[in-house]
């Protein structure tokens, strides 16, 4: 069986491009605030309150995204129980 490299490529490419996920968004407001140059001490202090806030919503996502899986896990558990 022959694996079409180049079709999973294309797959995974536009797949990524019309579902980016909460993780996704946050990882590209951090690259974005890390190339910002502050001209003052006030907006340092701002964008690393930013940059501090996104961490924090980077874990919330993490644990959000582990109970999901296991909520789905538990329900595909059900599901095959029923059966």
């Amino acid at each position: 069986m022959k694996v079409d490299f180049r079709k999973m490529t294309r797959d995974f490419l536009l797949g990524e491009s019309k579902n980016p996920t909460a993780r996704a968004y946050v990882e590209s407001v951090l690259r974005i605030i890390d190339e910002v140059r502050p001209k003052s001490q006030r907006e340092n202090r701002q964008l690393l309150i930013a940059k501090e806030h996104l961490r924090e919503i980077r874990r919330v996502v993490n644990q959000l995204e582990n109970k999901i899986s296991l909520l789905e896990e538990q329900v595909r558990l059900l599901e095959e129980s029923k059966e």
